[in-house]
């Protein structure tokens, strides 16, 4: 059973501050009969997400278990510092952790850098999300550490963020069930390494019919006449003969 009868839509997971936007577009210009289903999920639900398949493939922040499923890296981002607007921070435009050392740091229980704790000086709690880590920011409890993607869908007027040089990094990855690569997994697949609609991988094109020149109906074939018939020609007005002139017996003199 291929993908495109298993599933008559496409369902793909993504994780806050991915944006998919453009590979839909993509997706819905190539396969406009198949429709394309966002799952927005939490970063670390998007694994199981997958596993009980209710999406066919999602854009997740990496690591995930490669024993189950396959994982395609598409970028990495880099990592920011969420702070006041009149934070000191604001000075430079790039700051590194050493300089950040003596701050109260934010570690929600969502984060996905990875690290056991942020340097610096941990805050009296964690939050439970990255969101309620940027309210608390807001109120001056402290700093926060975050893809640069999720300072820019947290963002709030009254707070900004610089890039942290030496910070982990996240990289955001395609990954799908490695025992569920379906016609329309690659499909997607061919979409995010920017393959054309006429690669040879993934879905294989419709092949385009030969042009044939189409014959007007109220013109009629023209036959070519048969041996030793006449053509409607009179053979006097040929080149061969004066115009209008009698051929006869010489007139005597």
């Amino acid at each position: 059973m291929t993908g495109s009868e298993a599933s008559p839509t496409f369902r793909l997971a993504y994780v806050p501050g991915v944006t998919p936007a453009k590979w839909v577009r993509i997706w819905n210009e190539r396969l406009p009969d198949v429709p394309l289903v966002l799952v927005p999920v939490p970063a670390a639900e998007a694994a199981d997400v997958l596993r009980r398949g209710e999406a066919d493939a999602g854009l997740v922040r990496l690591p995930v278990d490669r024993t189950v499923l396959s994982a395609i890296p598409l970028y990495t981002e880099a990592t920011v510092v969420v702070a006041p607007k009149d934070h000191v921070v604001t000075a430079a435009e790039e700051v590194s952790l050493d300089e950040l050392a003596d701050e109260v740091v934010l570690h929600p229980l969502d984060d996905v850098l990875g690290w056991q704790q942020p340097p610096g000086e941990p805050a009296f709690e964690r939050p439970a999300t990255t969101e309620d880590a940027v309210e608390h920011v807001a109120s001056g409890i402290g700093i926060l550490y975050v893809p640069q993607s999720l300072a820019r869908l947290h963002h709030r007027k009254d707070l900004t963020y610089r890039t942290v040089l030496d910070a982990p990094q996240s990289d955001v990855a395609l990954s799908w069930p490695e025992d569920a690569t379906t016609e329309l997994v690659e499909d997607f697949i061919g979409i995010v390494r920017g393959r054309t609609v006429n690669s040879t991988r993934g879905r294989t094109p419709t092949p385009a019919q030969p042009k044939t020149k189409a014959k007007r109906a109220d013109t009629p074939a023209r036959r070519k006449p048969a041996a030793g018939k006449a053509t409607g020609k009179n053979p006097r007005n040929s080149s061969s003969g004066a115009k209008g002139t009698k051929r006869g017996k010489p007139r005597g003199r």
